[in-house]
């Protein structure tokens, strides 16, 4: 019998394989995404401090509330981490989709970002 598995699984060994290149810094901290079946949760993260610098998600209080679809909440998410991290002073970042393809809701997070003044 053929088990099958999980599509999160499968998600959490590309994520570390690519996390075993992939680091961020003090200079380039390093942008996470996690996207959940509702909602999208963001990090920005100096991997050599172990400190998380900037976060939003879409359950933040200035966006709950607001009915919106996946692909929206994405967008207004990313141009919240983009605002906070360039009022921190954060204007580079390394890119980590998490184990996700880049399309749907991480690249409308990603485009939304970029559009706020974060280069990656």
């Amino acid at each position: 019998m053929i088990k099958k598995v999980s599509r999160n699984s499968t998600r959490v060994q590309r994520h570390l394989r690519v996390r075993k290149r992939l680091n961020g810094s003090g200079e380039r901290p390093r942008l996470v995404i996690y996207r959940s079946l509702n909602h999208v949760y963001v990090q920005v993260i100096d991997d050599s401090q172990g400190n998380t610098l900037v976060s939003a998600s879409s359950l933040d209080p200035s966006l709950k509330g607001q009915k919106m679809s996946l692909k929206e909440k994405a967008v207004k998410v990313g141009e919240l981490i983009g605002q906070r991290s360039t009022e921190k002073g954060i204007t580079q970042v390394v890119f980590d989709r998490g184990g996700y393809k880049y399309h749907g809701r991480v690249a409308a997070l990603a485009e939304a970002a970029r559009g706020k003044g974060l280069e990656f």
